[in-house]
């Protein structure tokens, strides 16, 4: 991946069209930035050696915890998830969301599912 790149966060956003499908669009320091639309009930997980990022560009985001209170996050709030922690994600309706996460950080954790989406899948548009 390139480590030199200049883009606009809404055109990044409505170049997806599936839910819950992050996109990588950018790689700084062993970084990913992500974007991704989400709508409804994401499922539970947890990373064992990653903390993630969740930074609202528009729209409500939701942050569930098995052990403490849930977090909701409105336009610009941000919120980190500690390693480990397992969590789930919502929105009740479409949410924009930035993701910063370690480039070896899974989408779902160790939990596989059909809303799995491989590193390939994220970056696929970076390769054409």
């Amino acid at each position: 991946m390139q480590t030199t790149f200049h883009s606009n966060l809404d055109k990044e956003f409505g170049e997806i069209s599936e839910y819950w499908s992050p996109r990588v669009v950018a790689a700084a320091n062993g970084q990913y930035v992500k974007v991704v639309k989400v709508k409804g009930e994401f499922l539970w997980h947890a990373h064992a050696d990653e903390d993630e990022i969740f930074l609202v560009r528009r729209g409500t985001f939701i942050i569930r915890y098995r052990d403490r209170p849930d977090v909701t996050l409105g336009d610009g709030d941000f919120h980190v998830v500690p390693r480990g922690v397992e969590h789930m994600t919502a929105a009740p309706e479409e949410c924009w969301v930035v993701l910063i996460e370690p480039a070896a950080t899974k989408h779902t954790g160790a939990t596989a599912s059909d809303m799995t989406k491989s590193i390939e899948a994220q970056t696929a548009h970076l390769r054409k």
